[in-house]
């Protein structure tokens, strides 16, 4: 995810933090010193990062779920408004997700239960005085965990909850429809929360409307996008028409290909065809800010892009391009030179002109 740095490496997942997340320790110290000075920003600072441990565990609870089906988790950033556990694959059965949604949650409801063992027994609890401030620091963070569990469990995207609804709306509907039925709740959702962040003049619940609205859209569009590109051949889909640089060349010559071509994504390879990386525009504008014309390519370059097979299924080649960060992925022959790729851009023309050609 762009703006967002490593700080850590968990049983072989990159933990990253987003730089907007650092604003929220900064406002709520900052908040915090204008009442209780450098002890009270202190103690503010410390539980916002505490509730983020809480969060960054969730995610452990996803990603670790997923590995149970053989599914690798990248990486997990850590958001101002939660954390996102990056998988390189969707799961294959409903059955599947629901317990890789379901494990978040129940990882926070363990945290809960640890909290009211420290503390000798459940809390009282009244749901309207979850944010309320208390003195106790094992409280405020039983009833933090609690707000989680509550908050995920709403059945709808992007929370856990939606995608537990999907789960379930999966076994006797189309993948596509549940997606849809589930993304157009938290849609409605986001309404809701939208309507209460004015009503209490709450810039962070409004932001967190804002924020579930445009995930649970992308997350629609992405439904209808698989649906569309189940119907595809990965050899009629792929671009064949296209500019590539050497990997020897400078980033001066990169420039001059740039300005005579219209392409966004430059596969970089080998004299004898076999891909080395990919040089997107936006990468080449910075860079020869940056380094200067005379600089490498091949410094620059997207170095992990993916390859896939000609033959193999379009499925393959889709879910590479959801997961890969590089926004390409090269479609290679069996000695693995370049015959093809296949970018976002050209997924979406694609299908803008297929969906234009229906019959009215």
């Amino acid at each position: 995810m762009r703006w967002s740095f490593p700080v850590a490496r968990i049983s072989d997942i990159e933990v990253r933090i987003h730089l907007t997340f650092l604003l929220l320790p900064a406002f709520f110290g900052f908040q915090a010193w204008q009442t209780g000075g450098p002890a009270g920003a202190l103690n503010a600072v410390v539980f916002v990062l505490l509730i983020f441990l809480c969060v960054l565990l969730h995610e452990f609870g996803h990603a670790y779920a997923a590995l149970g089906y053989g599914i690798r988790t990248p990486d997990i950033t850590l958001l101002p408004i939660g954390g996102l556990a990056r998988l390189e694959r969707m799961p294959e059965k409903p059955s599947q997700e629901f317990v890789i949604a379901i494990a978040g949650p129940l990882v926070n409801v363990a945290i809960a239960g640890a909290l009211a063992l420290a503390m000798g027994g459940l809390p009282a609890f009244r749901p309207d005085r979850i944010f309320l401030p208390d003195q106790h620091l094992l409280l405020q963070l039983f009833k933090v965990n609690v707000s989680l569990v509550l908050f995920n469990l709403i059945p709808a995207f992007p929370m856990d909850g939606g995608r537990i609804l999907r789960s379930g709306l999966a076994s006797f509907l189309h993948y596509g429809t549940a997606t849809r039925i589930a993304a157009t709740i938290g849609q409605y959702a986001a309404f809701v929360l939208g309507f209460l962040g004015a009503v209490k003049e709450s810039p962070m619940l409004f932001l967190v409307a804002v924020f579930v609205y445009l995930a649970a859209d992308q997350e629609a569009n992405l439904a209808t996008l698989k649906d569309f590109a189940s119907s595809l051949r990965l050899q009629d889909s792929m671009l064949t028409e296209f500019r590539s640089l050497r990997v020897g060349a400078t980033l001066g010559e990169a420039v001059d290909l740039a300005v005579r071509t219209s392409q966004n994504e430059f596969p970089v390879i080998e004299s004898d065809g076999r891909v080395r990386g990919l040089l997107t525009r936006g990468r080449l504008l910075r860079a020869v800010k940056e380094a200067g014309p005379q600089a490498a390519v091949a410094d620059h370059m997207h170095a992990d892009i993916e390859l896939v097979p000609y033959f193999a299924p379009f499925s393959v080649a889709f879910d590479r391009l959801q997961t890969s960060p590089c926004p390409a992925v090269a479609i290679v022959d069996r000695s693995e030179r370049l015959v093809g790729l296949l970018t976002a851009d050209s997924l979406e023309d694609l299908m803008t002109l297929r969906e234009a050609a229906k019959p009215r």
